[in-house]
């Protein structure tokens, strides 16, 4: 997707997340998505689940990218706002807020007042999959919508934050699909590795982070600490005014 002569970046972005809504490309993660939103957790019984693709969150013009894996099955699958209602988005925002990239510490739901400050979160994956693990095709399959929505957000975006191997790859492939120059060897993925893209825009900076997953930390693999030394970093990259 291309931006229309007239549309300012927030349409263009509109356009492209009512497309990604409608997908239905992998009938795994559909059939999941779907009937995770039926069934429910017991927790959320009288809540109306999203069960839907998750577009990307955030200001249009960034300063900041972060891609994540995909969303949780009851985390944006029920509320339809990516890292929102989950574990991994309690770590997320509230190191967010720390450094300076968010409004409030929480992300609950999709109508809590939450704002991005310079910043826009993406997914590699648009879809819950299964025990949080999408196959090598799924991946390939919804790789095209970080692809379009990169090209989108690239002319503002100086770096951006993988959050997780997966992440990271999927970074590197959407960097290279854009005709970005990625440097070789591939860059390896860890928790504060630094990659320099070199794109029509200027550089951009490429920073991993161990994912705030409950699996990292939970076993202190990923620490407070950790997490907002990253963000932080990619925070400073914002122009004085925050935008």
């Amino acid at each position: 997707m291309t931006r229309r002569p007239a549309d300012s970046p927030a349409e263009a972005l509109g356009r492209l997340d009512a497309q990604i809504i409608e997908c239905r490309r992998c009938p795994r993660l559909v059939e999941w998505r779907e009937r995770v939103a039926r069934e429910k957790r017991a927790a959320f019984a009288d809540e109306t689940y999203w069960g839907r693709p998750i577009p990307g969150f955030g200001v249009a013009e960034p300063t900041v990218l972060v891609v994540g894996l995909a969303p949780a099955a009851h985390g944006a699958n029920r509320t339809g706002r990516l890292f929102t209602g989950d574990r991994s988005g309690d770590w997320l925002f509230a190191s967010m807020h720390r450094v300076g990239l968010a409004n409030q510490p929480t992300s609950t739901r999709a109508d809590d007042g939450l704002e991005l400050i310079g910043t826009r979160i993406v997914a590699a994956v648009r879809c819950a999959p299964p025990q949080n693990k999408p196959t090598t095709e799924e991946r390939d399959s919804c790789a095209p919508w970080l692809d379009l929505e990169l090209r989108l957000v690239a002319p503002t975006v100086k770096v951006a934050v993988a959050l997780g191997s997966i992440g990271w790859d999927a970074s590197l492939r959407a960097f290279r699909a854009a005709g970005w120059t990625v440097p070789r060897p591939k860059p390896k993925f860890g928790h504060g590795a630094e990659a320099v893209i070199g794109t029509p825009h200027g550089d951009l900076l490429l920073l991993g982070c161990y994912h705030p997953s409950q699996q990292n930390t939970f076993t202190g693999t990923l620490t407070e600490p950790m997490l907002d030394a990253v963000l932080a970093h990619a925070a400073s990259f914002l122009p004085p005014s925050g935008g």
